[in-house]
């Protein structure tokens, strides 16, 4: 049987290496996007998909992070 992949149902350390997971994924898709850049003979189309995907992981992290780290009112 399969684990629920749902957010609310994780624990604490298990988020923890995620959110690390997602945050060396998204410095790696910065390099990629730099390095693909910086050849100056890159595909706009992959240019674009990459940006998204690191948007998609820059959304994911922020998740995690508001989960570990809840706001809390004085």
């Amino acid at each position: 049987m399969n684990a629920p992949t749902d957010i609310s149902m994780k624990n604490e350390d298990v988020l923890r290496v995620e959110l690390e997971v997602f945050k060396q994924e998204h410095r790696d898709m910065d390099d990629a996007i730099r390095a693909l850049q910086d050849t100056g003979t890159f595909n706009q189309i992959t240019l674009q998909r990459l940006k998204k995907k690191k948007l998609r992981l820059k959304d994911q992290i922020a998740r995690l992070e508001d989960r570990l780290l809840p706001d809390i009112i004085a």
